[in-house]
């Protein structure tokens, strides 16, 4: 019974949309009718500023972290069932008509939620796929290609450490849930990427 609150709570704090509350909360702006649409970090830096795509980065990656680090004190066992709820409410929220972000910065909270209360292993956990991010982002100068590789790149060392490191097969099997999550949410994105037509940033150099 507590796994099942947790994971509706998780659910709930995972469809706040950061991004819409700040939007029109600050700037009268309703974020859904501006840029790509989209309640994530990249549409709210398009439309609000890079200030605000940094503050609902952080705001929508503690969601996740929140969610497990709940689940750790109530129900033991449950965090990956949390932190997957969470990003499940962030892109279809009951709070904004079931239509949301795409979890990027959400599935970092997870990671973060993985390292912090289950492995311990911040390095290769959280950092390693902060930095792939960046790097595959200073590459390639898209949000979307960095998001679904730095967490495929994940993915595969998780894997590799459920032998070196013997963690939870459940953890590589659950981020790899999530990384094909995240990329179908990106699937026209994908489709720009392979047109040639994907957004580029322009503020990296």
């Amino acid at each position: 019974m507590k796994t099942i609150l947790v994971i509706l709570i998780s659910y709930l704090f995972g469809s706040v949309p950061w991004a819409l509350v700040i939007g029109k909360l600050f700037y009268h702006k309703d974020i859904r009718q501006e840029g790509s649409g989209n309640l994530g970090a990249s549409n709210a830096g398009r439309v609000l500023g890079k200030h605000v795509a940094v503050i609902v980065t952080v705001l929508d990656a503690l969601k996740a972290f929140f969610s497990m680090l709940l689940a750790h004190y109530i129900a033991p066992g449950a965090e990956i069932y949390a932190g997957l709820a969470c990003c499940i409410g962030h892109c279809f929220p009951v709070f904004a008509q079931f239509k949301g972000g795409k979890a990027v910065a959400t599935s970092y909270g997870f990671l973060l939620g993985i390292a912090v209360l289950l492995t311990h292993e911040y390095l290769l956990q959280f950092v390693l796929p902060v930095v792939c991010f960046f790097v595959i982002l200073y590459l390639t100068k898209m949000v979307s290609v960095s998001s679904i590789g730095s967490l495929l790149i994940e993915v595969i060392v998780s894997f590799i450490m459920v032998k070196t490191k013997g963690i939870d097969i459940s953890i590589p099997v659950a981020l790899l849930v999530l990384w094909a999550f995240v990329t179908y949410r990106h699937k026209s994105n994908l489709e720009r990427v392979m047109n040639g037509t994907e957004s580029k940033i322009k503020w990296m150099g």
